[in-house]
């Protein structure tokens, strides 16, 4: 808790410095996870029968069982960090929409296609513009020009 209060008390200094307003959420807790979405759109993964996959490459991944969601139903989420045990446990996690992924990363995300799938299917649907081979940095669209390409694989 010592760590939480030290990094709300910086994050009012910076506010305060730039004479930000700064404004609670409440109870909803949706512009809060859209903006951790946007930070962390890379570190996204997607419910499958025996766990998670990440959507960028591919990973199988699991939620630790320490965590506040183990056992909830989410379709969707985006992790801080991985942590390799006996298998590859999310760390840090909050569920999402899938939609938020194409809203925050349109370089990165496009909606998949949607031909005979029921509406939230079509709402879960969404595919990386990444090539997961690529270099770090080639998702950012200054690179994607530069290199008169767009992006590589897909995902459905």
């Amino acid at each position: 808790m010592a760590r939480v209060k030290d990094v709300r008390d910086q994050l009012l200094t910076i506010m305060e410095r730039h004479r930000l307003k700064i404004v609670s959420c409440g109870r909803d807790t949706t512009p809060v996870r859209k903006a951790l979405c946007s930070g962390f759109f890379r570190n996204s993964a997607r419910k499958e029968q025996d766990g998670f996959k990440t959507l960028v490459e591919g990973n199988n991944v699991f939620l630790h069982p320490s965590s506040a969601l183990f056992g909830k139903s989410m379709n969707v989420v985006i992790y801080g960090s991985i942590v390799e045990t006996s298998r590859e446990y999310m760390h840090n996690v909050t569920s999402i929409e899938p939609k938020w992924l194409v809203e925050v990363a349109p370089t990165f995300f496009k909606q998949a296609p949607t031909d005979r799938l029921s509406k939230r299917k079509q709402a879960e649907r969404i595919q990386p513009l990444h090539n997961r081979f690529a270099g770090e940095d080639d998702w950012r669209l200054s690179s994607q020009r530069r290199q008169g390409r767009g992006g590589g694989g897909t995902w459905g």
